[in-house]
């Protein structure tokens, strides 16, 4: 069990402590794990669906965490899908953090996944300053959020390579160019990826898994 009873100024120091070694672990058991963070409705859980699909085609075991403030859908979801999965609710918390990821990586059968997607809780705020420990993080967007999403929350988009601007198909509808959030994400974040989805049909869930490197 970790111990993180640390005063308020250590608390940024211990979580990356605790970040690395969740890190390490997953390296040990040779699992491929991503923390996939974006707003409520964004699409993450039928992203993660998408993409696991593809990746059991291919062989390839994948696993889930299904981070929330309170209840079990998302588990639900994944475990209707034939995913090993994992439900952590954070109670009052806005984000996961490697304190409690590292308690659900303990109990979670790591043996038996290659790849594991950690989905955090529903914003982009709270979850850019807390590593998990995994070796990727993935950035969801929906263009139902309108086309300000990117220069309104500007440190998770600078700090994350790989973004996927979700529900495209819907763009026409509600006058957002989908254009403008990859013109925003690359001018804060020139080397980084970005990816347009419809996690409905599985537009992009090849590309976006290429993106990640899977």
């Amino acid at each position: 069990m970790h111990d993180i009873r640390v005063g308020a100024g250590d608390v940024f120091k211990r979580q990356l402590e605790l970040a690395s070694q969740n890190y390490e672990l997953l390296q040990e058991r040779g699992v491929r794990a991503f923390n996939v963070m974006g707003a409520i409705g964004s699409g993450k859980t039928l992203l993660i669906l998408r993409m696991a699909e593809r990746l059991k085609e291919r062989g390839v075991r994948v696993g889930a965490i299904a981070g929330d403030v309170a209840g079990d859908d998302d588990y639900q979801r994944f475990v209707a899908a034939g995913l090993l999965a994992a439900n952590l609710n954070t109670g009052d918390d806005c984000h996961l953090d490697a304190h409690r990821v590292g308690h659900a990586l303990e109990g979670f059968p790591l043996g038996d996944v290659d790849v594991l997607f950690i989905e955090n809780v529903g914003n982009l705020v709270c979850p850019a300053d807390f590593p998990l420990g995994t070796e990727g993080d993935l950035v969801v967007i929906s263009v139902t959020e309108g086309d300000d999403m990117v220069r309104k929350h500007p440190k998770i988009f600078a700090q994350t390579d790989v973004v996927a601007v979700n529900k495209v198909d819907l763009a026409s509808f509600i006058g957002v160019d989908p254009g403008r959030l990859v013109a925003d994400y690359r001018r804060l974040n020139p080397h980084g990826r970005v990816v347009l989805t419809d996690a409905r049909s599985g537009r992009g869930a090849d590309e976006l898994l290429a993106a990640l490197g899977l």
